[in-house]
């Protein structure tokens, strides 16, 4: 029987390894992920972005500033101390919480900094590494199965609190977090060493370094494009979903609680592998600007369905409206995601993949902190279901300008 063809670089005994500490890896943040803006919504309410803001300006500060020692240091050396950071912080979270019955606020800080870090470190460098695992023509099949690790994550991840946190302790969630970054830098640390070496970057200025990635993606005019628009989907998509969704729950008196939360991310996580599925056996794109900005039209429709559930559903439909919207609205992702990292990793030289990366890590970041620095004023002046509505139409109105440009 003939093997799908994103299975197809699971033939490779590096790219199963990575994909499988990735996968695991994936499904712990994901719970970490859900523990933490319920636990943010809970204290904060529609000032819940406050955490979340603290993570977005230090990955934003550090994507501009480690380029020099990023790129000074092998990727998988990277990717490693990477992992062993955020295993080390979120396990002495672990203890003070067993041992104070509650996360003290400043370790709550100091996991999210040191997950913003070990994030800007880490995704550069797995991406310039894929390149040396795999051929030219497999890098469509090898970025989808490893966006299908988050996509996974995002299914399993917060089902499983659907299902266990009822039963569970939320601080057990983040345990599990911290052996999946174990597992992770362990079988980075077992990749085989491959005949091809790593490009080196000479030495450079802290100018330089901030500058190289911008500089590269722009002499690309789609990759430029996708670049300048990426921070407004970023900061639109998590306020919709990791804010406004949490909120509408709360103030719609859905039954539940983190299990309804996390009912919804689930759904949104089947059509998420579905699609990854069927774009990751596709061959290199001949028209990516069609791809990416087609799956923008999903996303900011989706969005905007969310929102209008939560303005106009009575209580007992909300539910079932929320995950309706989910569901269209992940169909969007693996078809921008997966185009674009092939893009990055066709078009720039091998030894700008790293840097191009940071780029969009730090347009994606600065954009997700000005949504969240905007939202509880928004929030508070038209509501929080109006808001997601808004935006839903933000992405949209990205979405019209790139199939105008690129579409054709």
């Amino acid at each position: 029987m003939r093997l799908p063809a994103i299975l197809h670089p699971l033939a490779r005994r590096s790219v199963a390894l990575l994909w499988g500490g990735l996968a695991l890896s994936a499904v712990g943040d994901q719970l970490f992920n859900v523990v933490l803006g319920w636990l943010a919504v809970s204290i904060f309410g529609t000032n819940a972005g406050l955490i979340p803001a603290i993570q977005a300006a230090v990955m934003l500060a550090t994507a501009l500033l480690v380029g020099r020692v990023a790129d000074s240091i092998a990727h998988r050396a990277a990717m490693i101390s990477a992992d062993l950071l955020r295993a080390a912080v979120l396990g002495l979270t672990v203890a003070l919480w067993l041992a104070l019955g509650q996360p003290p606020a400043w370790m709550l800080v100091a996991c999210v900094l040191a997950l913003a870090i070990g994030n800007a470190f880490f995704r550069p460098a797995l991406m310039a590494l894929v390149p040396s695992l795999a051929s030219t023509a497999e890098l469509p099949a090898t970025n989808a199965l490893i966006d299908t690790t988050e996509r996974i994550a995002r299914l399993l991840g917060p089902g499983l609190i659907g299902m266990l946190g009822a039963a569970l302790a939320l601080v057990h969630f983040v345990t599990m977090d911290v052996a999946t970054f174990l597992i992770s830098a362990t079988a980075v640390a077992l990749l085989p060493r491959g005949p091809a070496v790593e490009p080196r970057v000479g030495r450079q200025s802290l100018w330089e370094s901030l500058a190289r990635g911008f500089v590269a993606v722009r002499r690309d005019p789609l990759l430029s494009l996708v670049l300048s628009v990426s921070g407004i989907i970023n900061g639109a998509w998590y306020t919709a979903y990791f804010i406004g969704l949490p909120l509408m729950l709360v103030q719609g008196g859905v039954a539940g609680g983190i299990g309804a939360f996390g009912t919804v991310i689930s759904a949104y996580g089947v059509t998420n592998l579905i699609t990854t599925l069927i774009v990751g056996s596709r061959q290199v794109s001949t028209r990516p600007g069609r791809m990416i900005f087609g799956g923008n039209l999903f996303l900011g429709n989706g969005m905007v369905l969310l929102g209008m559930a939560g303005w106009v559903l009575p209580t007992h439909s909300l539910l079932m409206g929320f995950v309706g919207a989910a569901l269209l609205s992940a169909i969007g992702g693996p078809m921008q995601d997966i185009t674009v990292a092939t893009l990055r990793q066709t078009v720039l030289k091998r030894s700008d993949i790293a840097a191009g990366t940071r780029a969009f890590v730090v347009v994606n970041q600065a954009g997700l902190l000005l949504a969240l620095l905007a939202s509880p004023l928004l929030f508070d002046v038209i509501g929080v279901a109006q808001t997601v509505v808004l935006c839903g139409v933000s992405v949209l109105v990205v979405c019209a300008v790139g199939l105008f440009r690129f579409g054709r």
